[in-house]
């Protein structure tokens, strides 16, 4: 009977608009520009949400800063996550907007205030049963 062939654990982007670098300050958010609107996008898309256009997409690395658009304190831990944390949509500089969570500082509502200047970093979250590593992005004060 033949043996199934053993494969080295890779890291994977938890979401696919991560792309994974060399190194993990090397990791960016990606995102796709509509060619008839200019419109910016995370992630892929099959059609432009303001113009209609269907299928007109450049994609486009988008930037590791931003500022902060809206938050709250979660207070229900999820897998991964210890509770309380922040949860925000940041604004990123030069377009498009992400859910995600800003760590490095205590989660109390005078720490943290819209309009905050905020940078990503990546880190392996999870691993699963075959060694394969889970990288997600999350936000830190600037």
């Amino acid at each position: 009977m033949a043996e199934k062939a053993a494969t080295a654990p890779e890291t994977r982007p938890l979401v696919p608009h991560l792309t994974l670098g060399e190194t993990r300050d090397q990791d960016y958010l990606n995102g796709s520009r509509c060619k008839s609107c200019n419109t910016l996008y995370v992630g892929p898309r099959l059609f432009c949400g303001k113009c209609s256009t269907p299928g007109q997409f450049e994609n486009v690395r988008l930037a590791s800063e931003g500022e902060v658009h809206v938050f709250t304190i979660i207070h229900q831990a999820t897998p991964y996550v210890q509770a309380p944390y922040i949860a925000a949509i940041v604004d990123l500089k030069g377009g498009g907007s992400v859910n995600t969570n800003i760590v490095g500082i205590d989660p109390l509502p005078e720490n943290v205030r819209f309009g905050m200047k905020v940078k990503m970093f990546t880190e392996k979250v999870s691993e699963d049963r075959e060694g394969n590593s889970y990288v997600a992005y999350r936000f830190k004060p600037a």
